[in-house]
């Protein structure tokens, strides 16, 4: 079996880790030559390469290469996936995104309304500059982009790049929504194959069927789902904010009851109930540093000054995370031609029939090695033709601010946002954007 040379793109990430333990777990698989890890911050690039090399030696001794570096051309050279997962300006700008959105009165989520703007217009020059440095070094790989916010990083990518097939924008929380389905009903998410539309952090599940049987199980999800539930699913989705995240979804199919939704649209269908919820001094972004991430690093620091993961309470096991999971299974597809379906963002082109053939929606996609094949899904009805609509509005108009420096078409893409809507509101945040953003953002005329 071919053995592949990957990069991750964003190496010193807390999510890093648990990916570097899913790629031992799936080496059969999934046989590696070569990892790198690339990161523009030496310190934390250093501890998370420090623990690569203690978990290669122990888990995955046949790996032939680990480099870990700062330099991008050592770092995009003969390889053939690169999965990036940038944070641009990293948790304290998203800090910032949040503290400014409340302080106008708005939600501060860092992929929703004003935080998502923001966050957007930091990542598509980063993520943009980072494609092309890859395609400089190596022009055939699978370029795997799960930077946030992803609707908008694709929108970006596919006008810029519109003619490379080989990058795919992907998300992992319709599978983290899937595991949590998949724990009610007492199966494994891979028992379950979904329907889905919408765009990305902002679509409907149709149906959840069973793979074996074909029996859908959505009549059933949302007659359990309509009491609020606490399931058990991956440490990190046990945080407070992400257990209340979780609960709120019984209002929704409470409220909505044709489909069920993807959890972030709470923030668009409850904007005030939302906005009540926040803790000015507190956002998640606080919660995310003083929490998996301190807790990542801590962890990856301990087994550095043990020098052994194997016979530790650190010890690797088979569930690592849908985040990882997710991740190696599309590479998997991508490198075996399994076939299999995944829930990706890619350009319409008739997929949703009455919704415009160059948005990028996300829904389901059997994957091979000749890339993606979009699932036709036909028409949508009315209301969420709407509400797609008016996203995808706000989602073209933050690209275009970017790419033509439009300050005007920056305030109209705030104004559709539904957590924003306000002009007035609109206009007042802009400008501390912009002011907080100045390290980071083209000037906006």
């Amino acid at each position: 079996m071919k053995e592949y040379a990957i990069c991750i793109v964003g190496g010193g990430s807390r999510y890093t880790p648990d990916m570097l333990a899913m790629l031992c777990n799936q080496k059969e698989r999934f046989p590696l030559r070569k990892i790198v890890l690339y990161d523009n911050e030496n310190e934390r690039q250093d501890v998370v390469g420090a623990y690569a090399e203690i978990l290669f030696k122990e888990y995955y001794p046949e790996l032939k290469e680990l480099v870990y570096t700062t330099d991008p051309d050592t770092a995009f050279s003969d390889i053939d996936f690169a999965l990036m997962q940038i944070r641009a300006g990293r948790l304290n700008m998203r800090e910032q995104d949040e503290k400014i959105a409340i302080k106008h009165g708005c939600l501060g989520q860092e992929t929703c309304g004003a935080g998502g703007f923001a966050y957007g217009m930091r990542s598509i020059p980063a993520v943009v500059e980072i494609i092309k440095q890859i395609r400089e070094k190596s022009p055939e790989c699978w370029i795997l982009n799960y930077s946030n916010p992803a609707a908008i990083v694709a929108e970006a990518t596919n006008r810029i790049y519109s003619d490379d097939k080989r990058i795919i924008n992907i998300c992992d929380m319709p599978i983290a929504i899937m595991d949590m389905y998949a724990a009610v009903l007492g199966k494994k998410r891979k028992d379950l194959e979904p329907k889905y539309f919408g765009l990305n952090h902002f679509g409907w599940f149709t149906n959840i069927y069973d793979r074996e049987t074909g029996e859908d199980y959505l009549p059933r999800l949302k007659e359990i789902l309509k009491t609020p539930v606490d399931v058990q699913t991956e440490p990190l989705f046990q945080e407070p904010s992400w257990k209340a995240t979780f609960k709120f979804m019984s209002t929704m199919i409470q409220d909505y009851d044709e489909y069920l939704p993807n959890t972030y649209l709470q923030y668009y269908l409850y904007p005030r109930k939302m906005f009540e919820k926040q803790n000015s001094d507190y956002t998640r972004a606080n919660e995310v540093m003083d929490g998996n991430e301190k807790e990542t690093y801590e962890r990856m620091e301990t087994i550095i000054a043990l020098g052994k993961i194997k016979g530790t309470e650190f010890a690797i096991t088979e569930d690592v995370g849908c985040h990882a999971e997710y991740i190696v299974d599309l590479a998997t597809a991508l490198a075996n031609n399994t076939k299999e379906v995944f829930l990706l963002m890619t350009e319409n082109k008739g997929i949703i029939e009455n919704l415009d053939r160059h948005m990028m929606v996300e829904v389901p996609c059997r994957v091979g090695s000749s890339g993606v094949e979009p699932l036709v899904v036909g028409t949508v009805p009315t209301f969420y033709k709407g509400l797609i609509e008016q996203q995808y509005a706000y989602e073209k108009l933050t690209v275009d601010a970017y790419l033509e420096g439009s300050k005007k078409k920056a305030m109209q893409a705030l104004v559709l946002n539904r957590t924003v809507v306000n002009t007035d509101t609109a206009i007042a945040l802009l400008e501390d954007l912009i002011k907080a953003n100045k390290e980071y953002w083209r000037e906006l005329k």
